[in-house]
């Protein structure tokens, strides 16, 4: 919460934003600027004493942990890697897919077996809590940061630990799911200190939300 009274979202760019948004004008929270091709990176809306501001997905988690955002919109793929110290108050149902261990039909083997692996991803926390705290298998875990498919093919790593959503990518280059990890879905986080701070109008907010979904 900010000393002006204005309450703050940080909301993770594209396809993201742009579904929050829509979700906030159905609730009656419109931000026209927003919608215009504008190089602004900051939008407000007066009347209801709102700013929104659009940041890389992973950077959301931090923005609403330091306080510069009280409301954040990302990807629960997002808030299980950083694991930074906000609230989860909503599941917003879009954005739905599946956090999985993608290898070659081969690789299946080497994970009923509990066998040493290389293990290739973009989300190192979550495969290291996966391996080591559920599956209590020892891995070795490899950040990649582009096509982490790649990673089986070159022979990097035996597996990869990676957003799933209809499979195809997998399948044109001849990998499969595995094992799944965990379902995900866009989710709205709050700030700690905003929750006592603000707790009625974020309550009223994500009330509005809730009864709207």
């Amino acid at each position: 919460m900010h000393e002006d009274g204005y309450l703050t979202f940080a909301l993770g760019k594209g396809r993201l934003a742009r579904q929050t948004m829509k979700l906030l004008e159905e609730i009656g929270i419109t931000c026209r600027e927003m919608g215009e091709d504008s190089r602004k990176l900051i939008f407000q809306n007066e009347e209801h004493k709102l700013r929104f501001f659009l940041a890389k997905g992973p950077d959301v988690p931090t923005y609403v942990e330091y306080g510069a955002a009280d409301i954040g919109v990302v990807g629960r793929d997002t808030v299980l890697e950083e694991n930074r110290n906000v609230y989860e108050v909503l599941d917003l149902g879009f954005g739905k897919c599946r956090m999985c261990v993608c290898g070659p039909k081969s690789a299946r083997e080497l994970l009923l077996h509990h066998q040493r692996i290389r293990v290739a991803s973009k989300y190192p926390n979550i495969a290291k809590d996966y391996f080591y705290n559920k599956k209590h298998q020892t891995v070795d875990i490899i950040k990649l940061n582009g096509s982490v498919e790649l990673g089986p093919l070159v022979e990097l790593s035996d597996v990869i630990v990676d957003i799933v959503e209809t499979g195809s990518t997998l399948h044109e280059n001849g990998l499969e799911v595995l094992e799944e990890i965990c379902s995900l879905s866009a989710r709205m986080i709050v700030n700690p200190v905003s929750v006592q701070m603000e707790g009625e109008r974020i309550g009223q907010i994500v009330h509005a939300i809730r009864g709207h979904l």
